[in-house]
């Protein structure tokens, strides 16, 4: 078999993948990248160029626009003009969507028009739903245009339902209505998406640019999903009647024959972590992250430090200052808190979150429920205590918990406070780390899912069947294409 640098460029599928700005837009798509390349593909990873400052802070030398071969083909970096040089965009949440739309339409028009007469036409592009505008500018060029969906098949669902009103939500009469949909749990108010409840703010500027997407759902020829059908079996059924869906989940799981430093980190890394849980006992550790946009405010970060230093568990506890672009404010630990802890917690900006849910030392994971986050879990076939802070994380908080079985979710105060208490926290950080039978159940529910997720990916598996499917209808887009300018 030829190597990638043996094929010319024009010879290859050319797949061009725009992504959203932050690490958890960043993460699918260059696992999706790494994917396609790893079958022939040549694949051009586009993001804002916010993101290529980010990443380019964090290691000049992996992002370049010269192919990089993976696998049987190649990844490119290419990143387009977003207006974030300007500081006050970047603070004004709506004016900064609104002026990623105006640049971003113009210049990614111009690269996409430029891989012609590179020698590298596109076969496909491949979008993110906060982008909804880049199917209108595939279907504008003639480019077919196919959509990654990056959050849960039951997101999907929801959001769907909603846009189309097919089913009674939450509202100003009836603000605590519970929802009924085909193939799903009844769900409370506070178990649907917070961008759905949201009438002011950044959310609402998310909910609007995220319904846009299903109101131009017919350009995409398919919706790619990042999950997998035996995770999400009845919805998965009943939106893919309604939707060309094909789950090819999870995608952080790499061909290990494959060596390749190619990386997507926006903040750097801090992999000594790694040789402090090496320290501790097997299943001794509570994992504690929040991704890489919310961080809980001071209050709850305090609550939360104190419930740590009650119960007397380890931890490892990752802190990530907000980003820029974030309405979310910075926050510090109580004073103390770190000497009271002494060897037992270690706090990190950042770190390698799927090699340390993969360390044997990790009982549990602390997390927000953001979907990435989430199908690390379970992919690790770690279980976790929910805490979920805005966007879809309640919704799959509520499926890890009540569906899937593989966790405990934090319960707010009685007197309706928006804040989770020191004690509560400490109750499940022991409850967790016990040896009750619940426990022990979803420990086993945790493994159960990491089996059918790794089947999912094997040969011959649901996933895998999907993603070669994609790949071969690429394959037969790019053949036509040449035959046309033949």
């Amino acid at each position: 078999m030829s190597s990638p640098s043996q094929n010319t460029k024009s010879s290859l599928v050319h797949v061009f993948l725009v992504s959203f700005h932050g690490q958890g837009s960043v993460n699918p798509f260059l696992r999706l990248a790494k994917r396609l390349a790893s079958k022939g593909m040549l694949v051009t990873f586009s993001a804002p160029e916010l993101v290529g400052k980010e990443m380019r802070a964090v290691d000049m030398n992996l992002i370049i626009d010269q192919p990089t071969p993976y696998g049987d083909g190649m990844i490119r970096f290419e990143f387009f003009e977003d207006g974030s040089s300007d500081q006050s965009i970047i603070e004004d949440f709506d004016l900064r969507m609104e002026m990623l739309e105006q640049t971003g339409r113009r210049n990614l028009t111009k690269i996409l028009k430029k891989q012609d007469d590179e020698g590298r036409p596109v076969s496909c592009i491949v979008h993110n739903p906060f982008f909804p505008w880049v199917c209108e500018i595939s279907e504008s060029l003639g480019i077919p245009n196919a959509l990654l969906w990056i959050q849960s098949c039951a997101c999907f669902s929801i959001y769907y339902h909603y846009n189309f009103n097919l089913v009674p939500f939450p509202s100003e009469l009836e603000p605590e209505k519970d929802v009924i949909l085909p193939s799903m749990p009844v769900l409370k108010y506070d178990d649907l998406p917070t961008f759905l409840l949201k009438s002011s703010g950044f959310e609402l500027v998310l909910k609007r640019t995220m319904l846009n997407q299903f109101n131009n759902l017919s350009k995409p020829f398919c919706v790619l999903v990042d999950s997998f059908q035996e995770l999400e079996h009845e919805v998965v059924r009943h939106m893919s009647k309604i939707c060309p869906i094909r789950t090819i989940g999870p995608l952080l799981f790499n061909d290990p024959k494959i060596v390749s430093h190619i990386r997507g980190d926006c903040t750097n890394i801090e992999e000594d972590c790694i040789e402090w849980l090496d320290s501790r006992p097997t299943s001794s550790v509570v994992y504690i992250s929040f991704g890489s946009v919310a961080v809980p405010d001071q209050e709850q970060t305090d609550e939360i430090a104190f419930g740590l230093l009650n119960s007397g568990i380890s931890f490892l506890w990752v802190m990530k200052p907000p980003p820029g672009y974030s309405v979310f404010q910075p926050v510090v630990l109580p004073d103390g808190f770190l000497s009271k802890v002494g060897g037992r917690g270690k706090i990190v900006k950042w770190c390698p979150q799927e090699q340390v849910l993969s360390h044997p030392s990790i009982a549990f994971f602390l997390t927000h429920c953001g979907w990435n986050s989430s199908m690390e879990a379970i992919s690790s076939g770690v279980p976790i205590i929910a805490c979920p802070q805005w966007g879809d994380q309640a919704t799959n908080a509520k499926c890890l918990v009540d569906v899937f079985k593989m966790g405990i979710r934090l319960s707010r105060d009685e007197n309706g406070s928006k804040i989770i208490g020191r004690e509560e926290i400490e109750k499940c950080l022991r409850e967790a780390t016990s040896d009750d039978s619940k426990v022990a159940e979803m420990i086993e529910n945790a493994r159960k899912w990491k089996k059918q997720a790794e089947e999912a990916v094997a040969e011959r598996g649901s996933s895998a069947i999907n993603i070669q499917a994609f790949v071969d209808e690429l394959k037969n887009i790019h053949a036509k294409k040449q035959e046309e300018n033949a």
